[in-house]
């Protein structure tokens, strides 16, 4: 590593790495891992680690084999092998709630990478799953959970129907997030993409095709501004 001029970067060769994002945003560091080797991964950890000790630095969209990595090289990093992602540090204390609602199993992953990325940002989060409008009792039956929460993160494939029904169901506001889950007229979320684009319940927000990591954040933020007088 080689010093850089500017005291809120750091230059490891391969990359400028980030240090001020919390002081500009609140957020953590953030590291995306897909194209990155294993040892990159680590390295842009360990560095923004070892600068900002106390807070947390987040990896999404690892491969399994740069999880095993990390967890061999950073043994105090927390890995989420579901969510493709790894959290190095302390996790702030939680404010408000978000609740992230999925419509199948086959939405998980990116379901969890919401949550995931929702928790190291700082907000409480609750996971109501398995909840698409094939069933449409069982979203009836988990309505108080997700009533009451700060921001919803909704995520489905296919036709992409379920935020339009949460969103007529609740007052809360809401993101959601269309997955490439579905046979081949979906083409790989774009049908679902444009379903909640075209959403008839208002206030309704869309982030990109398995963006979890985006809508986990602004979920987040709205959480957590929700909450400004809890800090203490």
């Amino acid at each position: 590593m080689t010093e850089s001029p500017d005291p809120r970067t750091a230059d490891l060769g391969y990359a400028r790495v980030d240090l001020d994002r919390a002081a500009r945003t609140g957020d953590p560091e953030v590291v995306y891992g897909e194209g990155k080797t294993p040892e990159q991964v680590v390295g842009i950890l360990r560095t923004l680690h070892e600068r900002h000790p106390d807070r947390a630095v987040l990896a999404t969209r690892l491969s399994a084999e740069t999880l095993d990595v990390v967890g061999a090289e950073l043994p105090d990093a927390y890995l989420d092998e579901v969510a493709r992602a790894a959290t190095l540090g302390p996790v702030p204390t939680a404010r408000g709630l978000v609740a992230v609602v999925s419509a199948g199993t086959s939405d998980a992953p990116v379901a969890a990478e919401a949550a995931f990325t929702a928790s190291v940002h700082g907000a409480g989060v609750v996971r109501i799953e398995d909840v698409g409008v094939a069933g449409l009792h069982r979203l009836l039956e988990a309505r108080e959970q997700f009533a009451g929460a700060d921001c919803l993160v909704v995520v489905a494939g296919m036709e992409g129907a379920l935020p339009s029904v949460v969103g007529g169901l609740v007052g809360v506001p809401l993101v959601a997030v269309p997955t490439s889950v579905g046979y081949g007229a979906s083409f790989g979320g774009v049908a679902a993409l444009l379903a909640m684009l075209n959403s008839c319940a208002p206030g309704v927000s869309v982030v990109n095709i398995d963006n979890g990591y985006g809508a986990g954040v602004f979920a987040a933020r709205v959480a957590r501004n929700a909450h400004r007088d809890d800090r203490g």
